[in-house]
């Protein structure tokens, strides 16, 4: 692969209340969306967020999500979310780290693998369109 400019971001979020579990930590399935608003943010400063992507004639889906849990984070505790594209000539790979903000100790990581779908013909692209290429080309 061709390496260009990092292309990662990194976010703060404060863990709201009802994003917890019975016992007091954040229920599993929120830290999804955590990733998701660093993938976003990632995206719109890139100029190729999910609107960029639909008007170049693609869907993007997540066809992968990996997620190691470190220790569960609660509530009105500050976290760093950092995400950063790793692979993007066949598919598109962000790596993901979840840190206390105010510690740096590790909470949670993972990665999200997106495939390109021709919006029209539903048909998965086999290399990542030009769209997406000259986005990262172009630099953060």
């Amino acid at each position: 692969m061709t390496s260009y400019a990092s292309h990662a971001i990194e976010i703060e979020i404060e863990v709201p209340f009802h994003d917890l579990d019975p016992v007091g930590i954040v229920w599993h399935g929120h830290y999804v969306r955590y990733l998701e608003l660093a993938r976003c943010a990632l995206l719109e400063r890139l100029g190729y967020n999910y609107d960029h992507m639909a008007a170049s004639g693609y869907a993007w889906p997540v066809i992968e999500l990996q997620l190691r849990y470190i220790r569960g984070a609660t509530f009105k505790q500050k976290l760093k979310v950092r995400a950063e594209i790793v692979e993007w000539e066949n598919r598109l790979k962000v790596d993901y780290l979840i840190t206390d903000a105010v510690t740096g100790e590790r909470m949670t990581r993972g990665y999200s693998v997106q495939v390109a779908v021709d919006i029209k013909t539903r048909e998965m692209q086999l290399q990542s369109p030009a769209a997406l290429l000259d986005k990262i080309k172009g630099g953060v």
